[in-house]
């Protein structure tokens, strides 16, 4: 991998409210697309980008993770427990931020997964990397083609791969598909407490420091119920 971080922090500590009553005995990283658990699905990929340790924190049904995760060897799993306190992804972040040593790492949801075409996604995010401009860099899918996307799109795009936000009334195209780079430094000095990752990207953004590279594939967000068989029925149809 060129230039790309080796470490991960993967988000499997979420209550799956949404994803109910499914999750009321299985956490949602576990729900299974194409006979493969969402969690693995996120790994296999970070795999493919080169990725040698994943954090996964865990909270809801944490011990149902952490047994399903206990022999995967690549990458490496380590376990950030936040059974006593759910830190929402900001202070996940934060709790873990000495693991990656100052150095850039990847960002990853549980509850997403994409088809390739014609290449690994995390590859050519890893690849897309530049921290000399970039303090974060964001795989973006088009709003209109993903599966389970609501609402009017997350961002902009211009020429240089600058993100920026739609004005009120505006419906941009692109939508943030729950994987990323971010630099370590965007965190130092930050509190151990429970806070949202966006206004991060926001204030990126702002700087001129926000990047998006657009996914070539298709998105499928399974974040309720209702997108479970239609997920199921557009990933086997697209590996068949």
């Amino acid at each position: 991998m060129s230039g790309g971080p080796e470490k991960a922090l993967v988000f499997a500590a979420g209550l799956g409210t949404r994803m109910r009553p499914i999750t009321l005995s299985l956490p949602k990283p576990l729900v299974r697309i194409g006979g493969k658990a969402m969690i693995d699905h996120v790994l296999d990929r970070l795999e493919e980008g080169g990725v040698e340790e994943a954090i996964v924190n865990v909270h809801w049904l944490a011990d149902q993770i952490e047994d399903h995760l206990r022999g995967r060897r690549i990458p490496r799993i380590a376990i950030s427990d936040e059974r006593d306190l759910l830190l929402d992804q900001g202070g996940g972040i934060v709790k873990v931020l000495k693991a990656f040593g100052g150095k850039p790492f990847f960002i990853c949801n549980t509850d997403a997964l994409w088809i390739d075409e014609p290449e690994p996604q995390v590859a050519r995010l890893a690849r897309a990397w530049d921290g000399a401009k970039m303090d974060v860099l964001l795989l973006l899918a088009d709003r209109k083609t993903s599966l389970g996307v609501e609402g009017r799109g997350d961002f902009f795009r211009d020429a240089q791969g600058r993100l920026s936000r739609p004005a009120p009334g505006e419906s941009a195209p692109y939508v943030y598909s729950g994987v990323g780079i971010v630099k370590s430094s965007l965190f130092e000095g930050c509190p151990l407490e429970p806070f949202r990752l966006a206004p991060f990207f926001f204030a990126a953004a702002e700087r001129g420091r926000l990047f998006g590279l657009p996914l070539k594939g298709r998105w499928l967000h399974v974040g309720a119920p209702e997108t479970v068989e239609k997920a199921e029925r557009i990933y086997r149809a697209a590996v068949a």
